[in-house]
């Protein structure tokens, strides 16, 4: 039987269409398990990248990466390193892994609220991710910022390779040659070290962790690419300088150096690769206060040490509660699982990763976890309404952040200060405060609703204050040791009543 184009109606057309040009999607299709690349970067912003907006520094690599799988609007993680790097390898959130802090310690021991002690190493057995994968008979390795322990097992900068294996990594790259702070900040050394850990395991299921130091202080880039963007107009410091936008063109380049590499060992379908920051861009670093005898509240405001990058639209940045500090830049690309081009708006959660990966390795978790399997937001189904938490009690002037924790229901963001606060100048003040923030119509959080919306501003409230409870954690509670003559006054000294 013959026909002619013009016979055919436009909805059997599409249909055809979509028999013969539509790629398959098989999540659900575990008869090989697919490979796992997740490359995390340390203080890179929401907008720095070309597909969100960014117009200062061109991205092409992570462009094509996101046009091959999926963008994800609102992803959040923890306002710092520790606590992010924390929720991905445990599977848990800061209120039940008390790695809410940055380690190693520091605290304000005479301050207004007395911040709960919180884990300053994290616990082998803990480190549920890799090890979970392993068993599953994957490959697993890790190359960069490890930030989860100050002792024998590793530092700020490496886990050590001795430790490897009792974190349930079977490979760890060594550290680059001189500091992490100079020249490309290893970027090329940790790249080089994916690259061969993929070559090496080509022919079986892998899982590699590549935890990037770049962006983080000090920034730095290779010279030539600082040199081009000083040319091309962009400041020598502050907000969007030369050397910051150098360090995302580099790190650019070396995602299409990985996208290159599976594309040559004809894995990219196969494999599952996920790009996240681990918080937001240093968009204001403030010098820590000196108390000058005056009345704390309402003092004179914090000032600005250092600035990097500007969120806007979104708030603040790194180390703050405010969009600007924990929603950060995610990519999913797996071909046999996500349609190119797509774009989610769904919120997601730092913990989600542990049950996403385990249930996209064919693993099926015994335990209840934290956080929920992204496998059906990836196929663009719906998922039922959740609160998003965040518990953060603790005092880290240098990014004005004082105890507080947050709950998130739909477009609603509620953030609740046990004692003390700064404003939007960053003037100190007194007292517990909630503010109420309508995300969808208030992206920046300029607007604190609490007070046109005082139901919905106490019922948020009180179930973030449940789920505190629920975690097993401290609700942040007025400090006995309070000395309003030192409260702000920062220490690495343990007093006796920090354990």
């Amino acid at each position: 039987m013959r026909f002619s184009l013009p016979l055919l109606t436009k909805p059997l057309l599409l249909t055809i269409s979509a028999l013969f040009f539509t790629p398959l999607v098989a999540a659900d299709d575990t008869s090989k398990p697919p490979n796992i690349l997740f490359v995390l970067t340390d203080d890179q912003g929401w907008t720095s990248l070309g597909c969100y907006g960014n117009r200062h520094v061109a991205t092409p690599n992570l462009d094509r990466l996101a046009e091959q799988g999926m963008r994800l609007t609102d992803a959040y993680v923890m306002p710092q390193c520790t606590p992010t790097r924390a929720g991905l390898l445990t599977g848990e959130h800061t209120a039940r892994n008390q790695m809410w802090h940055v380690i190693g310690w520091y605290g304000t021991p005479w301050a207004r609220v007395t911040e709960p002690m919180f884990r300053e190493h994290l616990d082998p057995s803990q480190c549920r991710l890799p090890q979970r994968l392993r068993q599953a008979g994957y490959r697993t390795g890790m190359a960069g910022k490890w930030h989860l322990t100050n002792n024998q097992h590793g530092f700020y900068t490496y886990l050590r390779q001795p430790s490897g294996d009792t974190f349930g990594f079977d490979d760890v790259a060594p550290p680059g040659e001189g500091s992490q702070n100079e020249g490309d900040k290893w970027v090329d050394h940790l790249t080089d070290a994916a690259c061969e850990f993929i070559r090496a395991n080509r022919d079986r299921p892998w899982f590699y962790y590549l935890a990037h130091h770049t962006l983080h202080n000090k920034v730095s880039a290779p010279p030539e690419l600082v040199q081009k963007h000083r040319s091309q107009g962009a400041p020598e410091v502050g907000l969007q300088n030369a050397t910051y936008l150098a360090a995302i063109e580099h790190l650019d380049n070396s995602i299409g150096r990985l996208m290159e590499q599976l594309d040559e060992l004809e894995l990219a379908d196969n494999t599952l690769f996920v790009f996240l920051s681990d918080n937001g861009g240093i968009k204001n670093q403030y010098n820590l206060p000196e108390w000058d005898g005056a009345p704390l509240s309402g003092s004179v405001p914090l000032t600005i040490k250092e600035q990097q990058f500007d969120n806007a639209p979104l708030r603040e940045g790194k180390g703050s509660v405010y969009e600007g500090g924990i929603r950060v830049p995610c990519i999913v690309r797996w071909p046999r699982a996500i349609r190119p081009g797509t774009v989610s708006s769904t919120p997601i959660h730092i913990v989600d990763w542990y049950p996403t990966l385990c249930r996209a390795a064919g693993i099926d978790l015994d335990e209840p976890t934290d956080g929920i399997d992204l496998l059906p937001v990836f196929k663009k189904q719906s998922v039922p309404e959740r609160s998003l938490f965040w518990y953060l009690p603790l005092y880290d002037l240098r990014w004005a952040s004082t105890p507080s924790a947050v709950i998130r229901r739909g477009d609603w963001k509620l953030i609740h200060y046990f004692g003390d606060w700064y404003d939007a100048e960053q003037a100190y003040h007194i007292g517990a405060r909630s503010e109420l923030y309508n995300l969808a119509n208030d992206l920046g959080e300029s607007q604190n609703l609490a007070r046109t919306h005082p139901q919905r501003t106490s019922r948020l409230r009180d179930e973030l204050l449940q789920w505190i409870r629920d975690m097993g954690a401290e609700v942040p509670m007025l400090n006995p040791h309070y000395d309003p003559s030192k409260a702000l006054k920062e220490t690495k000294e343990k007093q006796p009543w920090n354990g």
